[in-house]
């Protein structure tokens, strides 16, 4: 019962309604939300494939971090604000699909994912970075990281597919 109150209240923002009603919001936030998308997906990616040993073997994970790191957190915060004025477009609508229920499911396993990581293998970086290969439980954390990724740019899709057309 809140849950449906704040979705309403939400709804009926002012910034949902612009969202909703105005020609280009809608279609300028979205754009910016899949280019940074494109930008963390690529870097996620990247930095997953190197835990995994597939890429960038020659090149320290610590460095990789340490590059990266802005740009993912810089991407990762222009999708949250994107991501969330779009949803308060239409927040009922979009709450009421199994993809966005899905999707903030992942979102969160993601989350967990790197908390995790950096509460342990991560505290160890320095010591294992210069083995010839990774470990196993860095391995894991970027295989999950990939398919937590990948699962949720599906469930993303799936919302748009399921959404009528504005």
């Amino acid at each position: 019962m809140i849950l449906d109150s704040a979705l309403l209240w939400l709804h009926d923002t002012s910034f949902g309604t612009l969202i909703r009603e105005s020609t280009w919001a809608e279609p300028i936030i979205e754009t910016i939300h899949v280019l940074t998308l494109t930008l963390f997906l690529g870097l996620v990616i990247l930095l997953d494939l190197r835990l995994l040993d597939l890429a960038l073997q020659k090149t320290r994970v610590a460095m990789i971090f340490s590059q990266l790191k802005p740009w993912i957190f810089a991407a990762f915060g222009i999708m949250l604000v994107t991501g969330i004025s779009l949803f308060a477009g239409d927040p009922v609508l979009f709450y009421g699909t199994i993809f966005f229920k899905l999707k903030m499911l992942m979102l969160l396993a993601a989350a967990l994912n790197v908390v995790v990581f950096n509460l342990t293998l991560g505290r160890t970086l320095l010591q294992w970075d210069l083995l010839p290969r990774t470990p196993p439980g860095a391995k894991i954390t970027g295989l999950l990281s990939l398919v937590l990724w990948i699962s949720v740019v599906a469930c993303g899709r799936g919302i748009a597919y399921v959404l009528p057309p504005p």
